[in-house]
């Protein structure tokens, strides 16, 4: 998916360090068909230190999504923060089979970082989602409430009763 907004035009920039900010919502993801998130508020700012040979782009994101949590299902937002560094050389056709260096054709004039800034994202929820609350146990949920009354209960004191059949047994480890 190439959303216009993430193109990058390097040709009609000097030398030097250019910085571009992006405000990403759950749309964003949804032109990814990526579903996971129930809502999305980050903000990214992309620098582009442009030389005379090549460039290299530092992208940082900050802010939450809204998920579901893996063990009570409730919603919350989970923050996130990532960070990309990406090398821009020129070549004779374009490549971004490496991580970390896109090459692109000399006769282009810009590129799109949309599909970096999905993967860096996607990539930085961690991948087991707890709602804080199940943490520090001031969520109440009637999952976690349910979860605890089907709990295995201790049983404290020792059963006074006793088979009798053990307790001869025990006379033959004390009898020597």
């Amino acid at each position: 998916m190439k959303l216009k907004e993430f193109f990058i035009p390097f040709s009609g920039l000097k030398v030097g360090k250019h910085e571009f900010v992006y405000k990403i919502d759950n749309s964003f993801f949804e032109s990814f068909e990526y579903q996971e998130f129930n809502g999305a508020e980050l903000l990214v700012t992309a620098i582009l230190d442009k030389m005379s040979t090549m460039m290299e782009l530092g992208v940082k994101a900050r802010g939450t999504v809204n998920v579901d949590c893996d063990l009570t299902g409730e919603p919350f937002d989970q923050p996130i923060s990532s960070e990309l560094h990406l090398v821009i050389k020129f070549g004779e056709e374009y490549n971004d089979e490496d991580d970390e260096i896109l090459i692109i054709p000399h006769g282009e004039h810009q590129f799109n970082i949309a599909q970096y800034i999905y993967e860096m994202l996607v990539l930085a929820v961690p991948q087991k989602r707890v709602h804080p609350g199940v943490l520090d146990g001031t969520l109440k949920s009637d999952i976690l409430d349910k979860l605890e009354e089907l709990q295995p209960k201790e049983n404290k004191g020792a059963s006074e009763k006793t088979d009798p059949r053990w307790d001869d047994l025990k006379k033959l480890l004390t009898d020597k």
